[in-house]
């Protein structure tokens, strides 16, 4: 066992686990969870310090929300507002500011930042953003130790990387993506870290991601129990091909039987079991060596998944399905910060750099547009924000593009590039089953969201802003051209 030496012992060690498209009700202890799903790893965590239930990515796609998480900047400030890649050269990132405040930096799994292989401020990383990718670290290591050399063996499973069908995986669990990230981050914290530096460990999971093919174990845990049915708003058009009318596996509209979307659900969550257990691999290795007593935790995900609620797939739109997102810290226990904490304040992944410079004492760069949410561990009733804004261009149909506001109780969505509009109060109604803006008061009710709305993209190069009203039309790509010399990139 590596022993800490007086400077890391002094300082606190940094660990933060991210999962890819977990939604925000899929973690035990949300009030909104599924009865079925089981998360006690997560759960104990989150109980053990600020857990906070508004939880969002602000642009619900792996890139920008990475870009997001990793500069502490709203996606309009870093550029990139929908899903399509580019070189990225940022004035800061979250593993540099640490490694410049002497922290000894290291990510295993998942980064998705272009170009591929560039450090991003992390000292070294074991770079994995996909299990089916050939030219990583996940896949070397199946190559070296398992013998595995065919074409794309991640995927010999034969399921689509991003579509609803589930089945148990081909691989043995110590052969899994997520398995092999837990175990490259006890290797590093056993052998490789610096013991006379504080550590900051990204272990960057793939899991629930798509294709969705947990181990055997956990599929059969959950397709031999009850799941939940997709929910439907009032508002929500079934406008998807019935399956056996040639729908993509990969659909963002789906129109599912009840035992295919039954088989999808079983296979989601029991893929979030899965990762949970991992993560209690990992918090058994911190416990026993005695890294827990100096050691901050973040977990949170780049964005969640539509599940077929609303008759929607995937992610990137508004919907709590596809932009809330699992969010907590837990501090070490010295740290005498209270626990179990559950907040409203509405946060968004611009925080996690902020939040994590801040439990290091390093300072926050002045572009960055997220707030440390540190105050609300410390009891402190000051608000975070008022509101958080979130976006994306469309995606699958360039009609999707849309901007969001939360705060602590309501949602607003304004589609850029059609007459939609939507209002829920999340406190009563957390399914978004009932959209407020069809209701006769609508007008009233959703002044003050407009108002906001206005106030918030006036600014902006699109001009999604005219004669102080949202107006409809204005062109919402995925990159914003006038922003850090970024590519322009319209929508394809």
């Amino acid at each position: 066992m590596m022993q800490d030496m007086n400077a890391s012992s002094q300082r606190p060690n940094i660990i933060l686990v991210t999962t890819d498209q977990q939604r925000g009700d899929c973690l035990g202890v949300d009030e909104n969870a599924p009865e079925c799903l089981q998360t006690p790893h997560l759960d104990e965590l989150a109980c053990q310090g600020a857990r906070f239930r508004r939880g969002y990515s602000e642009c619900p796609s792996c890139l920008p929300a990475r870009r997001t998480l990793m500069s502490g900047m709203a996606p309009a400030a870093h550029g990139m507002v929908g899903m399509r890649g580019s070189a990225w050269n940022p004035p800061h990132t979250l593993a540099g500011e640490l490694a410049k405040a002497g922290y000894h930096t290291f990510l295993v799994g998942k980064l998705h930042l272009q170009p591929r292989g560039k450090l991003f401020g992390f000292n070294h990383q074991l770079l994995s953003d996909a299990p089916y990718d050939v030219n990583d670290e996940y896949y070397r290591w199946l190559s070296r130790t398992h013998g595995m050399t065919d074409y794309w063996p991640g995927l010999g499973h034969g399921q689509d990387p991003n579509g609803w069908d589930a089945r148990p995986t081909h691989l043995r669990e110590d052969q899994t993506h997520s398995y092999w990230c837990v175990s490259q981050a006890i290797e590093f914290l056993q052998y490789q870290r610096d013991p006379t530096q504080p550590f900051f460990l990204n272990v960057s999971l793939f899991d629930p991601h798509p294709p969705i093919v947990p181990p055997a174990f956990y599929y059969e845990r959950y397709i031999n129990r009850e799941t939940p049915p997709p929910v439907i708003g009032n508002w929500a058009v079934n406008d998807a091909p019935p399956r056996r009318k040639g729908m993509s596996t990969s659909s963002p509209r789906v129109h599912l039987t009840e035992q295919q979307m039954h088989c999808t659900r079983a296979g989601y969550y029991a893929s979030i079991n899965f990762v949970d257990d991992q993560v209690g691999r990992l918090m058994r290795y911190i416990i026993r060596n005695g890294l827990s007593d100096n050691t901050w935790i973040l977990f949170t995900s780049d964005h969640g998944e539509m599940l077929g609620d609303h008759y929607r797939y995937r992610k990137c739109l508004a919907y709590e399905g596809s932009a809330r997102v699992p969010f907590f810290i837990t501090p070490p226990k010295k740290a005498g910060l209270a626990n179990n904490v559950v907040s409203d304040e509405p946060v968004g992944l611009q925080d996690v750099m902020p939040t994590l410079l801040d439990i290091a004492g390093a300072p926050i760069p002045e572009a960055c547009t997220g707030r440390s949410l540190l105050p609300v561990l410390r009891g402190e009733s000051t608000p975070i924000r008022s509101v958080l804004h979130g976006e994306h261009a469309g995606q699958y149909d360039y009609a999707d593009g849309h901007h969001f506001l939360v705060d602590k109780r309501y949602k607003y969505i304004w589609y850029s590039q059609r007459q939609c509009e939507h209002l829920f109060d999340l406190q009563e109604d957390p399914n978004e089953l009932h959209d407020l803006a069809l209701e006769g008061d609508a007008e009233t009710r959703l002044a003050p969201y407009r108002q906001a709305m206005v106030e918030i993209l006036r600014s902006r190069p699109e001009g999604f802003v005219k004669d102080d009203t949202l107006t409809i039309g204005a062109p919402h790509h995925c990159h914003i051209p006038d922003l850090h010399g970024d590519r322009f990139y319209p929508y394809l």
